[in-house]
């Protein structure tokens, strides 16, 4: 018997008409207190060996339509292998999946999840490592902790941050890559760089967002990256929190880790446009690109968002307050929701695996520039 249930861990689906396998109706419910929506994860049961095909009517009216033009939804049956081989289409508003299940039970999501129970885990597996601690910096609106690990010794110190918009799961996919190489013994580069840095790493800065099955937001409502020249702790204790310790430990590095619905490439935002841009930002955001790019053949330059004119980045986003407020080498990295366009997997898409790589490589470019910070 057909079954459709998204009541877990980041789910989210409406169900307004299953009784047809061939035309089963669905809606995406928007973010708590917010017009946002666009995430969806849900499970299909009782269709093994059936043609289903799922209509998500009010996909037109989501958040970014242009990351529906050429995107294939995520499945899994086992919740660890995510594939991109259904049938997917957009035509007149409507988000539509074709698909055969394989097994009594099968996702679909709109990007490989993220769980909390494996935020745990990896939580437990970093801080179990020699040099490397935790801090609890406070709970979010749920009650959740507010995760920091704390890796190395050295007298910098480099900020990283993920899942602001909790929807972007491929973001802590990538940090399961950075602090697996930040913690290998035997990573020569890896050794440098705890000697030389201190790194301050937020895995998840919105896990009642990413609970809730949320796009965008926290549990209030609020879009936690426009909410950092002015943040409390009644609508955003997540940045509140964060941008305290900044205060107390200043990065020199900033790096922000979010995925694009539309663009299907890897690229760094930075903050050219916040008054008083320097050249030496300038020049340390260059270096680092080249070394990206030396070290990730995922990673280009050529395609991403327009610079913003001198004088009028916006303040309330991480990249921009935290280049003003300290000075340092501020970035926002975005990955695709579809695939990398330029170097394409039709089974996987950009896949969570490509993610940790991503993560991985990192390191080599933060060690090129360290010195001049």
């Amino acid at each position: 018997m057909l079954n459709i249930n998204a009541a877990f861990d980041s789910g989210n689906i409406d169900v307004v008409d299953a009784s047809d396998p061939s035309n089963i109706r669905l809606r995406i419910r928007t973010d708590a207190h917010s017009e946002f929506y666009q995430w969806f994860h849900f499970r299909v049961t009782g269709m093994k060996g059936q043609p289903i095909r799922l209509v998500i009517e009010n996909a037109g009216g989501a958040a970014y339509t242009g990351g529906w033009e050429d995107y294939r939804a995520c499945y899994s049956v086992d919740l660890e292998d995510w594939r991109r081989e259904a049938a997917t289409s957009y035509a007149d508003g409507a988000l539509i999946i074709e698909h055969t299940p394989t097994a009594d039970s099968v996702y679909f999501a709109y990007f490989a999840p993220y769980s909390l129970a494996r935020h745990d885990a990896l939580i437990a597996d970093a801080h179990g490592h020699d040099g490397v601690s935790l801090d609890v910096l406070g709970q979010t609106l749920d009650g959740r902790d507010l995760d920091c690990l704390s890796i190395g010794e050295g007298d910098k110190t480099i900020w990283v941050i993920g899942r602001q918009h909790p929807g972007e799961s491929m973001a802590e996919w990538w940090m399961e890559g950075f602090i697996a190489r930040l913690t290998d013994a035997d990573d020569t580069v890896a050794r440098d760089m705890r000697a030389k840095a201190r790194f301050r790493i937020v895995p998840n800065m919105n896990p009642d967002g990413s609970f809730r099955g949320h796009l965008r937001t926290n549990a209030a409502g609020a879009n936690l990256n426009r909410e950092w020249d002015t943040p409390t702790m009644e609508r955003s204790p997540e940045v509140k929190l964060v941008r305290d310790a900044m205060d107390a430990d200043k990065p020199v590095i900033c790096l922000d880790v979010h995925g694009d619905e539309a663009l299907p490439y890897n690229f760094i935002a930075a903050a050219e446009g916040i008054v008083g841009f320097t050249d030496k930002q300038a020049k340390d955001l260059a270096d680092f690109l080249e070394a990206y790019k030396q070290a990730s053949p995922d990673f280009q330059t050529k395609v991403g968002y327009p610079k913003t004119a001198p004088g009028k980045a916006n303040p309330s986003m991480c990249t921009n307050q935290t280049a003003a407020r300290y000075d340092c080498l501020a970035m926002t990295l975005e990955m695709p929701f579809k695939d990398n366009a330029d170097a394409p997997d039709e089974r996987y898409g950009w896949s969570p695996d490509r993610c940790a790589q991503l993560g991985s490589d990192t390191l080599d470019a933060m060690a090129a520039v360290i010195e001049q910070l």
